[in-house]
């Protein structure tokens, strides 16, 4: 772990004061996850994405989604060339390692749903011909929740349950925001950073985080949480078996990173809230009394937390 613990140090003298944030990323790409950044206007969104990927030595791609953004131009096309007088295939964006969909939000829903495909299967279809994407492949989208419906496209259910975790990236404090200044002050952090991690390394911790034990106790505290979001008066629409599943791998990979050979209740607390919260429906009642994050808290404090035994055997 010594190479992310490298990583997560080198992206901490770019993005300031948001460790878990980074913390969070890693999680995400180990768990073979993707990531939906949240927040105001110049917070840094794309700014973490694009220093997440200079650490990784893979290939980086960008898509700036706006309106008029085709779903050609996410998946890639065949063009007839007129030298060879032959179809011939450009690729897309997407045929890349670290992909950040900057402000998805902004797209139309046929092209937000031309990532579907390529963040759950690992692929791609370009006129009738499927391309694979070599692995590993980590979508970190962005959006701005603050827009309101002028000129956005809210992302469907569908959609948000690709994602592992929706993360708020919020204000720094007046501290973190004064070492900001200081530090850009005179320059560019963001031009000194070099790649700290290749990516057989990401794919080797990968499989290994699938050998992390959960004991049933705390598998049936994961589960407890999913279930309750599936019962609760306030929600419509609880949270999937895949968002299940993906709450587990989540789980394991925090404990791998955080050097245990097994899940703590604590780790699946830590992340319920980025897991289970844009995967839920509110009922017509609970929205009009709470909002999502409101109602993911109280379940997490309706369910008792296991007490840790230690290691499983």
């Amino acid at each position: 772990m010594e190479k992310i613990r490298k990583a997560k140090e080198t992206i901490g003298r770019v993005i300031l004061g948001k460790d878990e944030v980074v913390e969070l990323l890693f999680v995400s790409i180990i768990a073979d996850g993707h990531a939906l950044l949240e927040s105001v206007p110049g917070s840094g969104k794309t700014k973490l994405a694009k220093s997440f990927a200079k650490v990784m030595d893979g290939h980086f791609s960008r898509i700036q989604f706006t309106p008029d953004v085709l779903p050609s131009d996410v998946t890639g096309i065949q063009f007839f060339n007129p030298k060879n007088q032959e179809f011939e295939l450009r690729e897309g964006p997407v045929m890349t390692n670290v992909l950040l969909a900057d402000e998805i939000n902004r797209a139309t829903p046929k092209t937000q749903s031309s990532l579907l495909e390529v963040m759950e299967e690992k692929q791609t279809t370009v006129d009738g011909e499927t391309l694979k994407i070599a692995p590993p492949l980590f979508v970190i989208a962005t959006q701005n929740p603050v827009e309101g419906n002028h000129g956005t496209f809210p992302l469907p259910e569908a959609q948000l349950d690709r994602f592992l975790f929706k993360i708020d990236m919020g204000y720094p404090t007046e501290q973190e925001e004064k070492n900001i200044l200081r530090t850009y002050q005179k320059n560019e952090p963001f031009e000194t950073l070099t790649p700290q991690i290749s990516l057989e390394e990401i794919l080797y911790i990968r499989e290994q985080s699938k050998d992390i034990a959960i004991a049933d106790d705390t598998m049936n505290y994961l589960l407890d949480l999913v279930r309750l979001t599936r019962e609760s008066e306030d929600i419509e629409l609880g949270v999937s078996t895949r968002g299940a599943l993906a709450f587990m791998r989540a789980s394991q990979a925090r404990a791998l990173l955080l050097g245990n050979d097994f899940v703590r209740p604590e780790d699946v607390k830590f992340l319920a809230p980025y897991v289970l919260e844009h995967r839920i429906v509110l009922s017509m009642e609970g929205s009009i009394r709470k909002t999502k994050s409101q109602v993911i808290q109280e379940v997490i404090q309706e369910v008792p937390v296991p007490v840790e035994a230690g290691s499983v055997q």
